[in-house]
């Protein structure tokens, strides 16, 4: 692969991710951004939030798109 083609991975992968980022900003706002199945641990200073029921929902999205699209 030359540097072109790298270039172009990049760009192509930088372009997901934001897409992704604002999905998941507008999925927020929609009140989507916390399900059931979520696990939210806070103690002093840090918070961690690992959330199980969006990684479920996304995943089942994704599985049924690729799906739909990639069946032979």
């Amino acid at each position: 692969m030359n540097m072109g083609g790298i270039g172009r991975l990049l760009l192509t992968m930088a372009g997901l991710l934001a897409v992704l980022g604002l999905v998941l900003v507008l999925l927020d706002r929609f009140g989507i951004g916390r399900l059931p199945g979520d696990i939210v641990w806070r103690r002093d200073n840090v918070t961690v939030y690992i959330p199980f029921g969006l990684m479920i929902l996304i995943s089942l999205i994704l599985t049924l798109l690729l799906n739909l699209f990639f069946r032979r």
